[in-house]
């Protein structure tokens, strides 16, 4: 897909840079299993704000563990983290269609 001066096209350069940058279901699926407890997964999708709030409801569920407080306080992320296993895909397919958005502008 190249002009006439051999030069890639806009599309072709779209796709390219679309390719380099999009995320895998797989890797989510990955950093969920190992990862999840933290949110890594969500800063992997560009989801801060909720990543941010699963690592210091983690952190400080994990603090309080050894009173009550942070075994009720550790439902919380436990309950998220089995939840975006089912979220996993549409975020995924989410984060890809906003880059494709990106890259047609």
């Amino acid at each position: 897909m190249t002009n006439q001066s051999g030069r890639p096209t806009d599309d072709a350069v779209a796709m390219m840079r679309y390719d380099a940058n999009k995320k895998s279901v797989i890797v989510t699926y990955l950093l969920w299993f190992f990862l999840g407890w933290f949110g890594v997964h969500r800063f992997y999708l560009g989801k801060w704000i909720s990543g941010f709030i699963l690592l210091i409801l983690t952190l400080v569920a994990a603090a309080t563990y050894w009173i009550v407080i942070g075994m009720v306080l550790m439902a919380i992320p436990g309950l998220w983290w089995l939840i975006d296993a089912l979220l996993i895909p549409g975020m995924v397919r989410g984060y890809n269609n906003d880059l494709i958005d990106d890259f047609s502008r």
